[in-house]
């Protein structure tokens, strides 16, 4: 999927006047490329949270772009990216954090941080055209969680009601259990809500899984 090419997040600024989406680590960090210790993933989660307080007009992916960094531990990832994640999600945000270009190493620590601590994450390749490859989840979904994230994908764009109307019979659930389900989704950070007055209508985040 070809989007149009991100702005670079410059996080020492003290005032975003235009929301962008993508950060590079590595600048965040002094161009460090070995990044360890709880301590200075909270600096990085601090710088975050300030890049991204004011929210954009519409929901996008903000991508954490790792290029450049070699190793990261899983002190520094759980107090920067795990809980840059839980903090935007938790306030259904229409930032959805997504871990770009990360290395071989680096993607391992997240692998087994998701494992022991649940939920999922999105990683993919960015190129600095912003032409997005390879995404790919971090993490399980439950059965349900899966079918309904398959859906979406598939169908590129759906809501409650058309769920219901072709998968109901299979699935033996109405519209407020599938609006459940994609709320569940949305929450994780895997597909995009976007609304219409009161209707809501669900599209994948990245396309290509």
């Amino acid at each position: 999927m070809t989007r149009k090419e991100p702005f670079v997040y410059h996080v020492h600024m003290t005032h975003v006047s235009q929301m962008n989406n993508r950060i590079l680590i590595g600048q965040a960090v002094s161009g460090a490329t070995v990044l360890s210790g709880a301590l200075r993933g909270q600096d990085l989660l601090a710088q975050l949270l300030r890049a991204t307080a004011a929210e954009p007009a519409s929901p996008q992916p903000f991508f954490l772009d790792f290029t450049g960094i070699d190793v990261a531990t899983a002190s520094f990832l759980r107090e920067s990216v795990l809980a840059f994640r839980d903090i935007v999600r938790g306030r259904r945000s229409v930032i959805y954090p997504v871990v770009a270009n990360a290395s071989d190493a680096v993607r391992e620590e997240l692998v087994e941080l998701v494992k022991s601590r649940g939920g999922v994450l999105m990683t993919c390749r960015l190129a600095d055209d912003g032409t997005v490859s390879e995404p790919r989840l971090i993490g399980q979904l439950d059965r349900k969680q899966q079918l309904t994230f398959d859906l979406v994908r598939q169908r590129g764009e759906t809501d409650a009601m058309e769920l219901m109307r072709e998968f109901g019979e299979t699935e033996d659930v109405g519209s407020t259990a599938w609006n459940n389900r994609l709320s569940s989704l949305v929450s994780l950070g895997l597909i995009i809500e976007l609304s219409f007055g009161r209707a809501k209508r669900y599209k994948p985040l990245l396309q290509g899984l």
